[in-house]
C-alpha cells in the first residue's frame, strides 16, 4: 500500500471546520482501493462513504440489461456515495476502482447524522454535489458531441488533476469505452 495518506489528502476533509473533523475523525478509516475494485454496486446497499486520498474511483450508469457507461470520476476532491446523504439508499450507478490508491471510510449513518444538523458540512458536500451534477452533464456532452480522441484527451485529464502525480497506472480494460459504439478509446 506504500505511505499512508493523511485525511488532509481529500479536499473534503480538508476543507472541513475544525470542529466537525473532530466530531469525524476517530471514525475514518484508511482502506486500500485496489485497481477495478468495486466500491458498491447498483442497487447494493451502501453501508459507508469513501473520500479518496489518492485514488480514483469511477462512477458508471448501469443499465437493466447490465451494460455500463462512465458518468463521472471522483478523486481527491470529493466523496463517492452522495446519494446518502442526498435522500437515497441505493442508486443505479456503480462506483469501480480506476486508479488503485487509498481512501477514508466513514460508516454513511455518521454522515447522514451529521448532514441533517446542517451547517458547514451539509454547504459544503451539496456544493460538491453540484460541481459532480457539472461533471455528469459535461461527460454526456462530450460522449455524445466529441470523438474518441477527444473523448481519452478529457478523460486522460480528469484523472491527471485527481492525482497527487503525474503518474496514472491503469490497464487497457479500464480505459473509458465509446458510448455510441462500445470502442475503447
Amino acid at each position: 500500500m506504500g505511505v499512508s495518506a493523511a485525511p488532509s489528502s481529500n479536499k473534503l476533509l480538508a476543507t472541513l471546520p475544525p470542529a466537525i473533523y473532530e466530531r469525524l475523525k476517530p471514525n475514518l478509516k484508511l482502506v486500500p482501493l485496489e485497481l477495478g475494485a468495486s466500491v458498491y454496486e447498483a442497487g447494493g446497499k451502501q453501508p459507508y462513504v469513501y473520500f479518496p486520498a489518492n485514488a480514483i474511483v469511477s462512477l458508471l450508469y448501469v443499465m437493466q440489461d447490465g451494460a455500463s457507461a462512465e458518468i463521472a470520476v471522483v478523486g481527491t476532491e470529493g466523496l463517492v456515495g452522495i446519494s446518502l446523504f442526498m435522500g437515497g439508499e441505493t442508486t443505479p450507478s456503480r462506483a469501480v476502482v480506476q486508479s488503485a490508491g487509498q481512501a477514508y471510510r466513514l460508516r454513511s449513518k455518521l454522515l447522514q447524522q451529521e448532514f441533517a444538523i446542517g451547517g458547514a458540512l451539509q454547504h459544503l458536500l451539496l456544493r460538491y454535489t453540484q460541481a459532480l451534477i457539472t461533471q455528469m452533464a459535461q461527460t454526456a456532452v462530450c460522449n455524445r458531441h466529441h470523438s474518441i480522441e477527444q473523448q481519452l484527451c478529457r478523460w486522460l485529464l480528469l484523472s491527471a488533476d485527481r492525482l497527487p502525480t503525474n503518474e496514472i497506472n491503469m490497464t487497457r480494460n479500464s480505459l473509458p469505452t465509446c458510448s455510441g459504439c462500445g470502442a475503447r478509446a
